[in-house]
């Protein structure tokens, strides 16, 4: 209930309110709030006051509003912990989710100048370049490209690509993936993302930079990829260090 006498904002207990309502399962992901001029009438306040409590629940990600049609409980994002290395496809079974992906190009090409650095090969040295829609239950999460020297995984088809890559490089190739290095960036999807995704351009999106290795401190593989930032968030623990 909001209170008008409490030093409390009345958008913040509105805020609140919802964030309750969110919490406890009385609103659920997906689901319609009522529109600004039915709060506005509830609790008789300015539709200036349950727009700055709307906006706020919205940039924290709990809200979606969409134009035309109104304000809607976000989905639950597929929560991420950077504790390891973990392929897509091992990272949605662990969630009880079914990972698929949908090849959208698989082709050897000359490593281009960027790319070779990274893998640490000559630029004139063939890869594979993969390009795959990753999904869970069959919803569109990632949009990611591939960078793989065919020295290290010869024999690689698409059949192979579509399940997981990293079961492929340990229990057929029978390397041993040691370690990786990972960079994460906050950018807006261009066209191709926002098709393959289906969200808007210019929507948010996570880019995520991996370079993996294999035992010896070899980098056999350098990905790119875009997660959609409506589904998908990373979380990380931080022991105090003195």
């Amino acid at each position: 209930m909001i209170d008008k006498n409490s030093p409390l904002p009345i958008y913040y207990q509105i805020e609140q309110e919802i964030r309750e309502q969110i919490k406890s399962g009385k609103l659920k992901p997906g689901q319609l709030l009522p529109s600004e001029r039915v709060y506005t009438e509830r609790y008789n306040i300015s539709r200036m006051t349950i727009r700055q409590a709307l906006h706020t629940l919205t940039s924290e990600g709990l809200l979606v509003r969409e134009k035309g049609r109104g304000t809607f409980v976000a989905e639950q994002k597929l929560n991420h912990h950077l504790t390891g290395i973990t392929s897509f496809s091992e990272e949605m079974h662990q969630k009880g989710l079914q990972a698929t992906s949908e090849i959208i190009a698989f082709e050897k090409v000359p490593a281009p100048h960027n790319i070779a650095e990274h893998l640490q090969i000559n630029q004139s040295e063939e890869i594979y370049m993969i390009k795959r829609l990753r999904k869970a239950d069959n919803i569109p999460i990632a949009f990611e490209i591939s960078y793989i020297p065919v020295a290290i995984a010869k024999g690689l088809n698409e059949e192979e690509m579509t399940r997981s890559f990293y079961r492929y490089i340990e229990e057929e190739l029978n390397y041993i993936i040691s370690h990786g290095e990972q960079e994460i960036e906050a950018t807006l999807a261009k066209e191709v993302e926002s098709n393959l995704l289906q969200i808007e351009k210019d929507s948010p999106i996570l880019l995520i930079h991996r370079l993996t290795y294999i035992k010896g401190d070899i980098p056999f593989e350098y990905v790119q990829t875009s997660y959609r930032a409506d589904k998908y968030k990373y979380s990380v623990q931080l022991p105090r260090t003195e």
